[in-house]
């Protein structure tokens, strides 16, 4: 069954199976501790982990069972060491005990931010490059006449929502004309999955998120077990390639830049561009050309009129 960000016992059974997880990639050579005898189960001991956080194994074992919530980051720091966690899987763990500590009133409700005009006329500016904004759940909030050309099969896809706002996931996993027009789509859906486990422990109580979770969970297998691997990305930059239906192969450099909103949300700019010289070059020349005939709708703006 899959567990809901948001509720206690989502929160434990997220904590027992990402600790499992990391400490059953580990072996006692990669962390320079002896081996003795054959092993049942692949990867590092309770004990082991213990012995290298500088704790006793009763404690770890408690605190693999979710009991973290009042845990000192010293000792997190501690534990994500000794399961040698990369920077996105420590921020991972430490927002699973942020949201593991009891609250002295209800969490409060978050809210959908909208896009200040301020950043939709940065957007626009941009006319050789595909730029959008994403929040955390990769719903895409704004973007510029060019990203919408450039991505037009998954604004027109059935997954998209009323409001003409795509979500990756959503797409990636419900769409069967994904794999098609993501040239790497299985990197590509890994990803997508990472980013959303990263912002389950961000943003536990998101209504929007949880149900989003649940409904890949019900519908795509694939979902199901990408999401019960527990992998992590915070950020993320790199070669986007794209088989456009009118422009053929795409290539580009793809960038990530935060955009804080509030104290309690933090939307993602992601520009792509063609690297000067490319193929691609000259085929997005052509698609900002189209871009620039076209009139924005209320379905390709990627925000309501």
């Amino acid at each position: 069954m899959t567990s809901r960000p948001g509720d206690h016992a989502g929160n434990r059974s997220d904590i027992r199976d990402f600790l499992v997880s990391r400490r059953a990639r580990l072996t006692p050579e990669q962390v320079g501790l002896p081996t003795s005898g054959r092993r049942r189960v692949p990867g590092l001991r309770r004990e082991e982990v213990a012995v290298l956080a500088g704790v006793s194994t009763e404690w770890y074992t408690r605190l693999e069972k979710g009991h973290i919530g009042g845990v000192s980051e010293e000792v997190l720091d501690a534990v994500a060491q000794a399961l040698d966690l990369d920077a996105d899987e420590r921020t991972y763990l430490f927002d699973l005990a942020r949201a593991a500590r009891p609250a002295r009133s209800g969490p409060p409700r978050r809210k959908d931010a909208e896009v200040q005009p301020s950043v939709q006329w940065m957007l626009d500016s941009m006319t050789m490059s595909a730029a959008f904004v994403r929040n955390g759940r990769s719903d895409i909030i704004a973007s510029n006449a060019l990203f919408r050309v450039v991505c037009a099969p998954m604004f027109d896809s059935p997954t998209c929502c009323e409001r003409g706002r795509p979500n990756f996931p959503r797409y990636f996993f419900l769409d069967p004309g994904a794999p098609d027009f993501f040239v790497d789509w299985e990197a590509g859906a890994k990803t997508s999955v990472a980013l959303l486990r990263a912002e389950a422990g961000r943003a536990p109580h998101d209504r929007a998120l949880r149900e989003l979770i649940g409904e890949l969970s019900t519908l795509s297998p694939v979902f199901r077990t990408l999401w019960a691997q527990h992998d992590v990305r915070v950020r993320h930059d790199g070669v986007k390639r794209l088989r456009h239906p009118e422009a053929g192969d795409l290539e580009f450099v793809y960038r990530s830049l935060s955009l804080p909103v509030s104290d309690r949300v933090v939307h993602d700019v992601i520009v792509y561009t063609a690297e000067p010289g490319t193929t691609t070059e000259e085929r997005l020349g052509l698609l900002a050309s189209w871009a620039a005939t076209r009139t924005p709708t209320t379905e390709h703006t990627g925000q309501p009129r």
